[in-house]
């Protein structure tokens, strides 16, 4: 049995059916897959919950504000997603079970120091750490899932790859919620202690089962010479700066990142403090045979209200159901197709979260999201990985991070900013205390005066204070009128905005290189 692709230039191929290619795929693939899923298992663990715990009250969280956890989240990413360019060429040098063993270490490391965190400098040591260990580790593994596929059945290990990585993440806020607890007994400690044991569990299959991937005769010519560090990084920047269709294509979808990024680093802190969850936590708690579990209610807060990383960990189930069928159909329509619908998709997904006040409206937001992240993020990966030449494999996986860099630092460092001047519900909330504080004052009221500094104290100290102070008969109520008279959604439609102008110029520059190819010139294609 056989599929048929429509290739870009609109002509019919047949193609092996989904059996035959799955049977191609080797057993370094599958290695391959499960080291990533423990990775990000350990990875997406520690992002569902960092955001809540940066800006957690002082004795709960770091206290951090949202432009400090911003600037963390942006050196994070630079280093984290520019450092492949480096790391990739390390790989092909000198072996990828090498760099990967090393990535191992590093993140362990990184866990540990995150969990012993005391404030801004203490986490972005930390942060940086991981950025550095995972920098490592994705241009081996992704080289080794390039190289274990072909022109015939990378569409479906690309997505299978993209599967098998979304169990991790879909496992990982889970636990990550029941071992930090709740407001009422807090350990965030635990994630970060378990995400170390979690890394070191990766040892096992990189030592055992993983096999170094085969060299041509360029690459056993690239490892003879043994170049230095500096020559690695010098050769890597000038293959992708001659690759100019690949550079462009990068620079483009940068954009898109800049968007896509901020639904797991900012929107989980507008959740908690926009989003009314409990319908959503009542949902779960009536559900058959587990609603009453303590399963169940470790995904609550003590007021039974869904926690943020759960609604967001809607994406990753989303996939996991999806991702291979819509993988499969999208094999059939060209690679610009795919990525063009994938992206409307995602963008209006995007917007609508953060929309709402309801927290089941907002779960539905994300489940469009996923739709279109299912339909278009694998497809940068397999673009890539199949533009690479064969001896280059790593290397190109780690151009793949580029866009990555800039969207997520550029993002970060932008709407940490932005959210602490339009939608910071703890800025609006202390603007309200500074006028009853003014207003008391003229009074001479100096208990009441007292009362309200008790106020200033971050956290949920501040709102339980704020309602009592301001006279509103609960948090609910205190957020409408906050909403309504600030408009703290205004962020999503200004951050989207970014990402519709990464599309609109991915086709204009698709559709200008189609011209070109009509024209018989060389032209630049992304798809």
């Amino acid at each position: 049995m056989s599929d048929e692709e429509i290739s870009d230039s609109g002509e019919v191929v047949q193609g092996p059916g989904a059996f035959e290619q799955i049977k191609g795929m080797t057993e370094n693939f599958w290695v391959a897959n499960a080291m990533e899923a423990l990775e990000r298992l350990a990875y997406f663990g520690v992002r569902a919950v960092l955001p809540l715990y940066m800006v957690g009250a002082t004795g709960i969280g770091l206290g951090l504000n949202f432009s400090e956890k911003g600037l963390i989240y942006m050196i994070w990413a630079l280093i984290q997603c520019l450092l492949p360019m480096i790391s990739g060429g390390f790989a092909d040098t000198y072996g990828y079970k090498k760099s990967l063993c090393c990535a191992f270490s590093i993140n362990i490391v990184g866990y540990v120091a995150m969990a012993f965190a005391t404030g801004f400098w203490s986490m972005l040591g930390a942060a940086c750490l991981i950025g550095t260990g995972t920098a490592l580790f994705k241009p081996p593994v992704q080289g080794a899932v390039a190289k274990s596929l072909n022109e015939e059945n990378s569409s479906l290990g690309f997505g299978l790859f993209y599967w098998v990585v979304n169990i991790g993440g879909f496992i990982a806020p889970m636990a990550a919620s029941a071992l930090r607890g709740n407001e009422n007994a807090p350990s965030w400690n635990l994630v970060f202690f378990g995400a170390a044991l979690v890394t070191a569990l990766n040892f096992l299959p990189t030592l055992i089962f993983f096999e170094e991937p085969k060299r041509d005769g360029k690459e056993e010519n690239a490892k003879a010479e043994k170049k230095s560090p500096m020559r690695v990084l010098v050769d890597t920047v000038l293959i992708l700066w001659r690759d100019k269709p690949m550079l462009k294509f990068l620079l483009i979808t940068s954009g898109f990142w800049f968007m896509f990024m901020q639904l797991w680093d900012l929107f989980p802190n507008f959740l908690e403090e926009w989003v009314d969850t409990r319908d959503v936590g009542t949902f779960l708690s009536g559900l058959p045979l587990i609603g009453q579990t303590d399963f169940v209610k470790g995904l609550l807060t003590a007021s039974g209200a869904a926690k943020p990383e759960i609604l967001i960990n809607i994406d990753s189930f989303v996939i996991i159901l999806l991702v291979i069928p819509l993988s499969a159909l999208s094999k059939r329509y060209s690679m610009m197709t795919s990525l063009v619908v994938g992206m409307i998709v995602s963008l209006v997904g995007f917007v609508l979260t953060g929309m709402t006040m309801v927290g089941g409206i907002a779960a539905l937001a994300i489940f469009l999201f996923a739709i279109g992240e299912i339909i278009c993020s694998p497809k940068f990966n397999e673009f890539i990985g199949m533009a690479a030449p064969a001896d280059k494999k790593a290397i190109y996986m780690g151009f793949a991070n580029i866009p990555f860099a800039i969207g997520w630092a550029a993002g970060n460092g932008i709407s940490g900013v932005l959210y602490d001047a339009l939608s910071s519900k703890d800025v609006m909330v202390r603007r309200l205390l500074d006028g009853k504080v003014a207003e008391i004052a003229v009074k001479g009221e100096d208990g009441a005066i007292q009362m309200v500094k008790l106020a200033e104290a971050k956290g949920a100290p501040l709102y339980e204070k704020a309602v009592e102070v301001l006279g509103y008969a609960d948090n609910a109520a205190l957020n409408q009128d906050l909403w309504a008279a600030n408009h703290p959604w205004i962020i999503w439609p200004i951050l989207g905005a970014v990402g519709l102008a990464s599309l609109i110029g991915m086709v204009v520059m698709h559709n200008r290189a189609q011209a070109q190819a009509a024209a018989g010139e060389d032209a630049n294609t992304v798809g």
